[in-house]
């Protein structure tokens, strides 16, 4: 596939499973296509009028002609439709061992960030033979995160994250581009994927100038931001308790229940009254403008990094 200019190589679980779909859909076109026009030509000649006096005759079409023509399109599409929503429904649900990077994008470069600290501008590295899930977002307008070896695209939004998956086969180095007209530099706002072996990825992630881990960061900007003063560990602070938090549910003062999320966590730091939990005034104040994307995403990780409660405290 990769020898053809219109096909990049095949870098991903995906990506022949992609292929393939898009292989039906061609033939199911060309073949058609070519019926269709075949019948047009045919028909033209075969029924064209030879004479002025010449009527055509009244031609009544037999009920199961219908059928046919009615339930073959149907079951053609329904064969599309099923087949492309088994591997959308496989591409939005990352396993549970992929391993996490975040992504910000922002005009015009690709920020990434392993959990390790390690820091990547329009560059990712990665382990062959294992998931990756991208958390993504956005600072400014909307991008698209665009691999075209691994058959995976996906929005970036900004005030939202949304997430992407894939499982590389191959090692190599592949494009990365932004597929989403974002501003005047659109086109240079593209990178390359490096998949490693495990052990050569290994070694890059230790000879990198990490600064220490996102939860490590995210703990440090916690105490510059006092944010200790109100969420103590124990719950006796003007806020909830944070600690084994994430993932669980949380009830609100208007009795709806919530996950505590990514998505969560981060409204609750630039949009802290957006929903406020069951039990607690609205005090917090915003750290929008404040706290960059980056910063946002270390808080997450340090909320992640706060585990269970202790079994004191839950009874």
């Amino acid at each position: 596939m990769g020898k053809l200019p219109l096909f990049p190589e095949q870098a991903s679980t995906f990506a022949p499973d992609v292929d393939h779909l898009l292989f039906f859909l061609l033939a199911v076109a060309a073949f058609f296509t070519i019926a269709i026009f075949g019948a047009i030509f045919y028909f033209a000649v075969r029924y064209r009028r030879r004479s002025e006096q010449e009527l055509p005759r009244h031609v009544h079409t037999g009920l199961a002609l219908e059928i046919v023509w009615s339930v073959i399109p149907f079951g053609l599409t329904m064969i599309m439709f099923t087949w492309g929503a088994s591997i959308f429904f496989r591409e939005s649900r990352p396993p549970d061992d992929a391993l996490p990077i975040y992504v910000v994008g922002k005009q015009w470069m690709w920020k990434l960030q392993h959990l390790e600290g390690q820091r990547e501008i329009n560059e990712l590295h990665v382990p062959l033979g294992r998931s990756i899930k991208l958390t993504m977002t956005s600072e400014d307008v909307i991008h698209s995160f665009f691999v075209p070896a691994f058959r995976t695209k996906q929005d970036v939004v900004p005030g939202r994250y949304s997430t992407t998956w894939w499982k590389p086969t191959k090692a190599g180095k592949y494009h990365l581009f932004c597929a989403e007209y974002c501003g005047t530099k659109h086109s240079g706002m593209i990178g390359w994927i490096y998949v490693m072996e495990p052990q050569d990825y290994q070694k890059w992630l230790s000879g990198g100038a990490a600064t220490g881990t996102l939860a490590e960061n995210g703990e440090k900007l916690f105490q510059d931001l006092a944010c200790t003063n109100c969420h103590k560990a124990d719950g006796s602070g003007r806020c909830p308790s944070l600690v084994g938090v994430f993932g669980k549910d949380v009830k609100l003062s208007d009795g709806k229940i919530v996950k505590a999320d990514e998505a969560y966590i981060r409204e609750s730091i630039l949009q802290p009254n957006a929903k406020i939990v069951a039990g607690y005034q609205p005090v917090m104040p915003t750290f929008q403008g404040l706290v960059t994307e980056e910063g946002v995403l270390s808080l997450i990780e340090y909320v992640k990094s706060l585990g269970e409660k202790p079994a004191a405290e839950k009874r």
